[in-house]
């Protein structure tokens, strides 16, 4: 190690200790000063691990969650960053609070930016990278898909020797050669009957000769068992698939993976995604078929994934939402429950969340009209903008009622709800503001 590494690591280090031992927080802060002592840092802290790199828009806190207790029951503690410092400087933050196994092997398991992924793997060398999905989200900072996607791929071309774990269900994941060699996921749990996707869905135009894909199985979005009736263009074969889905409800699902009978303790079918990629992350590595019942069975909820606390006598669940597919994704999960409920929404336009909001109105927020909801609350920056949103879709506009971001007026009604159950749908910095003052008042443990 030269002497600028062995620098950039003692401070970064130091800086790490005082700030969680002192002000009990993790930060990115310490990977950042490493960063400018030695730039290449990254590339001496990381050079004695098994890494495994998920990326994607929606799903990688909780596929890298699930991945580690899966994980750790096989091979013992695995580095990760679990509070989502997905750039550079989080993952170099990471690797400085690292205690490595002193016996046996050392995994990393990393969820990584997209567009921060082409400059981290410079320094990083994975051993298998995990696609999840991609669909349109901040497009001040990502664009169209395409363009996202042309991030992961130069991300993960950096380490050409590196298996590429791909949701099979995704038509873009298939649209280009890729000089990794490469493996896929999926679902394959229901008989084929003939559909197209729903006239407002992205990524179905074959990229061959550019015809409406056509589905004999969709599960959400522009995800399933895709053809084109023009050309030879198809779902590829599945190395790892999702043979039968046995229950899904608004908490929980179970469901069997290449003849493993599972269960996963948060609701919705786009959190399945996510534990079929945990689970075939587990078979690639050879992990026995208990200790990933026992891993995907783990109750610990991820920070803002369906993450619950008390607010007097109401239950609130806490839900990340920042795109129309994912927030779709999470209203139906919802109106899987058997109770009334009142729904929260906090909307930020800071650049953590994308700064263009437009999106919530391609968000199916009729859905709401389906659901026994008597209050719905707006709040965040943007409180009056997603007020708005719902007096377009909901038919009872009198449900309808704003709240300045201050804290105080919003946990006050909040208490007030007709309902002893609560979601708060929140984008990511409302979602950390939330969870910090909720810390703060003594309502959650930590901020962070």
């Amino acid at each position: 190690m030269t002497v600028q590494a062995t620098l950039a690591k003692l401070i970064g280090k130091s800086i790490g200790f005082v700030l969680q031992k002192i002000f009990h927080r993790g930060s990115s802060y310490p990977g950042a000063i490493a960063l400018k002592l030695d730039p290449s840092i990254l590339k001496t802290l990381s050079k004695d691990y098994e890494i495994i790199v998920i990326t994607g828009t929606n799903g990688k806190t909780l596929t890298t969650a699930l991945t580690v207790q899966i994980l750790e029951r096989a091979f013992g503690k695995v580095l990760t960053n679990p509070t989502g410092a997905n750039m550079i400087q989080g993952i170099t933050s990471t690797f400085l609070a690292a205690k490595p196994n002193k016996n046996g092997k050392n995994f990393a398991v990393l969820e990584i930016d997209e567009a921060s992924l082409p400059k981290i793997t410079q320094y990083i060398t994975p051993s298998l990278f995990v696609f999840t999905n991609i669909f349109r989200d901040q497009m001040d900072r990502y664009g169209e898909i395409y363009t996202t996607y042309e991030l992961i791929l130069k991300g993960a071309g950096n380490a050409p020797k590196a298996t590429i774990l791909m949701n099979g269900d995704s038509p873009l994941f298939a649209s280009k050669e890729v000089v990794n060699p490469v493996k896929y996921y999926g679902f394959n749990h229901q008989i084929g009957k003939e559909q197209l996707a729903h006239y407002n869905t992205e990524g179905v135009l074959c990229p061959n000769c550019h015809h409406i894909l056509h589905y004999k199985m969709i599960t959400y979005a522009n995800l399933g068992d895709y053809y084109c009736p023009n050309c030879h263009f198809k779902r590829p074969k599945l190395d790892y698939q999702l043979t039968e889905l046995t229950e899904m409800t608004n908490e929980a699902s179970s469901f069997i993976i290449d003849e493993i009978p599972l269960k996963i303790e948060v609701g919705g079918l786009y959190n399945i995604y996510n534990a079929l990629a945990a689970a075939s992350i587990a078979e690639h590595y050879g992990v026995e078929a208990d200790k990933i019942q026992a891993g995907l069975a783990y109750d610990e909820k991820v920070f803002g994934r369906q993450e619950k606390f008390k607010l007097a006598d109401k239950t609130c669940t806490l839900i990340l939402v920042k795109n129309p597919v994912g927030t779709n994704q999470v209203l139906e999960m919802i109106a899987l429950s058997p109770f009334p409920f009142t729904l929260v929404s906090l909307l930020n336009a800071n650049y953590a969340d994308g700064i263009d909001t437009s999106w919530i109105w391609d968000a199916n927020y009729e859905l709401v009209n389906q659901m026994n909801v008597p209050l719905i609350i707006t709040s965040g920056d943007r409180h009056a903008e997603m007020a708005r949103r719902y007096r377009v879709a909901i038919d009872n506009q009198e449900k309808i009622s704003e709240v300045p971001k201050a804290f105080e007026q919003l946990i006050k009604k909040i208490k007030a709800a007709p309902t002893s159950h609560v979601y708060i749908l929140a984008t990511y910095t409302a979602m950390l503001q939330l969870r910090s003052d909720l810390a703060s008042h003594g309502y959650i443990k930590g901020g962070m």
